[in-house]
């Protein structure tokens, strides 16, 4: 294999650790990467992180500006209101046609408990990534692989919405309750029930973040 050759297989696997990144809150909006710093975190080279930075920038994730270098990306108005419209047809409908006993609730479950733990230690980042493990599970239910696949960008994209926010106890906190929530309807078999709840927490969770990104441009006006 050649060296290009290992650079294109290794860039793929690069992406997904800074999408995790992203997803698990450690990646800001507007934040300026290193590639010095990342290619030694990450023990790759400079190379194979670069084309990790092409792949990510192609999926809006991140965006380069010339002489300036790659910076993680800032959603719009439109694609926040895009990626909870996203969110509905897939979690709702996976919550919808789910069964009880599928092997995804016992992580619905471990998220529920971690979030838990994190709100008693007043880790509000920790409980915003065990809030993206909840909803990562609930995707679980619909046994798609590439669904799953494709919600892993729509999460990395959702943490950076999230990331607008400077309260983070005032995003995350009302959601572990209404998670558990959810999970007991779940666990209890209803399914009809337990997906309306979920339509009415994105409902919520999009007009918390939009109004912050309003904010955020009024103040920049």
């Amino acid at each position: 294999m050649t060296k290009q050759d290992t650079t294109l297989t290794l860039a793929p696997r690069l992406a997904e650790q800074i999408r995790n990144k992203l997803i698990a809150g450690e990646l800001k909006p507007g934040q300026r990467l290193s590639e010095a710093s990342l290619s030694s975190d990450l023990d790759v080279s400079r190379n194979s992180l670069r084309e990790a930075f092409r792949l990510l920038t192609k999926e809006g994730l991140l965006r380069h500006e010339p002489n300036r270098g790659v910076f993680v990306a800032t959603p719009s108005i439109a694609s926040i209101i895009d990626i909870y419209r996203v969110r509905r047809v897939i979690e709702c409908r996976a919550l919808e046609q789910a069964y009880p006993q599928h092997p995804a609730v016992a992580r619905m479950h471990l998220a529920v408990d971690k979030a838990l733990e994190y709100r008693a230690a007043n880790d509000w980042v920790g409980v915003g990534s065990a809030n993206m493990a909840f909803h990562a599970a609930i995707v679980d239910l619909a046994d798609s692989a590439r669904l799953n696949a494709f919600y892993g960008q729509i999460a990395a994209e959702l943490r950076l919405s999230f990331g607008l926010l400077e309260d983070v106890e005032f995003l995350h906190a009302p959601y572990v309750d209404m998670n558990a929530a959810i999970l007991s309807q779940v666990e209890a078999g209803k399914m009809a029930e337990a997906a309306a709840a979920l339509e009415a927490y994105l409902a919520r969770s999009e007009r918390t973040v939009l109004a912050a990104f309003a904010r955020i441009a009024e103040a920049g006006a």
